[in-house]
């Protein structure tokens, strides 16, 4: 009854099964294994200790910016030059804009420092001169997909989209750092922006868009051991059917 499985077709069949039903498998198990990962990571970021309490370190031994070092105390040395607005920044649910400054440091490269948050509408002070050392939470460039990062184009001069080096390389003339600080201390008339968490640390939408994609190749799986009980039964139907002459 089931010499039919020997069959040049069936040979196919049960081919594609024993290729198909590994593949699913491993490509759910590699998917709550990124999953895993994102609980992991998230969950040592909530262990790590608060960037307040660890001790302040030179800029350049911090870079490149990573999930280590991101939130982390970052000290710089130079002289305070252009300043710009980043608007649409909301704090504590209230509108309002950055206030980045480009800090000329004594490398020569130029660091923006978000000096603090600015209400929407009102005048933001300016940046004292001379020789200054800035402390602050080092954080990564922005990119277009940022929570709160307005697309670019439109704005009035002075004002930029996002904090990136991508964004200043048009409008100053300086080599940009491919980072920024926060300051910890905000002059007067300034609000200290919180230090964001660095990206790929927390449960967003990405992190469990990977659990979804464990149960599809699951399914997928289970599918296909599912279709290829199916066609064996309507082949061994059929086959009985032919010899009763049916």
């Amino acid at each position: 009854m089931y010499r039919f499985l020997r069959t040049p077709r069936w040979w196919g069949i049960n081919v594609f099964v024993l290729l198909a039903i590994p593949f699913c498998l491993f490509m759910g198990t590699w998917q709550m294994g990124k999953f895993e990962d994102r609980v992991d990571t998230h969950r040592e970021a909530e262990r790590a200790p608060d960037p307040a309490t660890l001790r302040t370190e030179p800029l350049d031994t911090l870079l490149p910016v990573n999930k280590e070092t991101s939130g982390r105390h970052a000290e710089a040395s130079g002289r305070y030059g252009e300043q710009f607005l980043v608007p649409d920044r909301e704090l504590d649910g209230r509108a309002g804009a950055y206030v980045l400054t480009l800090l000329k440091t004594d490398g020569g490269k130029s660091l923006p420092v978000v000096r603090g948050w600015l209400p929407a509408g009102a005048k933001a002070p300016a940046p004292p001169s001379g020789e200054v050392t800035v402390v602050g939470a080092l954080q990564a460039s922005e990119n277009a997909g940022t929570k709160g990062v307005r697309a670019a184009g439109g704005l009035p001069e002075g004002q930029l989209s996002m904090i990136s080096a991508g964004s200043l390389v048009n409008v100053v003339s300086d080599d940009v750092y491919d980072a920024w600080v926060t300051l910890t201390d905000s002059p007067a008339g300034l609000t200290p922006v919180p230090a964001a968490a660095a990206a790929g640390t927390s449960l967003d939408l990405k992190a469990f868009q990977n659990l979804g994609y464990t149960a599809e190749w699951f399914v997928f799986a289970g599918f296909v051991v599912f279709m290829w009980f199916r066609l064996l039964r309507r082949e061994v139907e059929t086959r009985r059917d032919e010899a009763l002459g049916l």
